[in-house]
């Protein structure tokens, strides 16, 4: 039964090694910035979730839209930009791929 464990285990870490790998190069000469922010993916959520209700409340509200009293509006489309920018898919595919492992042993 112990084998069986650190077969799992090892199984485990040649899984996640892509994934957890981020040494990147900045050193493209391209108009690109990369902002690195370090939190944890429930703070991610958090932020995510609040910049969606704020493209709704914005939407709802016609805060989107450029008129004589709102001078300045909200661009939701680059807000979503951003969140789609935000989003741990990598991370997603990896919770996927681990969760078909922990089913598939059953």
């Amino acid at each position: 039964m112990e084998t069986n464990e650190t077969q799992k285990l090892e199984n485990l870490k040649k899984l996640i090694a892509p994934y957890f790998n981020h040494s990147k190069s900045n050193n493209d000469n391209s108009e690109v910035y990369t902002a690195q922010i370090n939190i944890s993916y429930y703070e991610l959520g958090c932020v995510i979730t609040n910049m969606l209700k704020m493209c709704v409340m914005t939407l709802d509200n016609d805060g989107h839209i450029k008129s004589s009293t709102n001078k300045n509006p909200i661009n939701v489309s680059l807000i979503l930009e951003m969140v789609l920018e935000m989003f741990p898919l990598n991370e997603f595919e990896l919770l996927g791929e681990i969760n078909q492992m922990v089913i598939g042993d059953n």
